[in-house]
């Protein structure tokens, strides 16, 4: 797996802000985003492009996140216990219907970050807060991070595996 940047938004307006940024700068399969859903609705739909890829196109959640368009496929509605309902697209998605029991923290561990960090982001989508990650290698992630941070992100990191 690698590398991956980790970013929290206070809105998601600014988290779908950021992941259009981060495609048109190359990024796809890559970005993974959760956030809290309260009966939220997911669509996951086939793109044009090469056969057979799969990416979310219509996501609606309550209206936001519609800006998500092409995501990388993988998108859930999961329920975590402590958190409630999580909505959660890209590759992160399989990490956390594995994870389950372990919360979103416990998801996080297995890309590299620290447990106490991983406690404060599951904290922050408890809050309503959005989180925003994208997996590759160190020099791309540090343009995501720019790209992040430049969206209004606080508590960017890059974590190794």
């Amino acid at each position: 797996m690698g590398s991956v940047v980790l970013g929290v938004f206070d809105s998601r307006e600014q988290a779908e802000r950021a992941a259009q940024e981060l495609r048109n700068k190359g990024f796809h399969k890559e970005i993974s985003l959760v956030a809290k859903g309260e009966g939220e609705k997911i669509e996951e739909t086939r793109m044009g492009g090469e056969e057979g890829d799969t990416a979310i196109e219509g996501v609606t959640t309550g209206g936001a996140l519609g800006g998500l368009a092409g995501l990388a496929a993988g998108a859930g509605a999961l329920a975590i216990p402590g958190i409630g309902p999580l909505v959660a697209m890209g590759p992160i998605a399989g990490l956390l219907s594995g994870a389950v029991t372990g919360g979103l923290a416990g998801g996080l561990i297995d890309w590299g970050v620290p447990e106490e960090e991983g406690k404060q982001i599951e904290e922050d989508i408890k809050q309503g807060k959005t989180l925003l990650t994208v997996q590759g290698s160190e020099p791309r992630l540090n343009e995501a991070s720019e790209i992040l941070r430049r969206y209004g992100a606080h508590d960017v990191n890059i974590y190794h595996k």
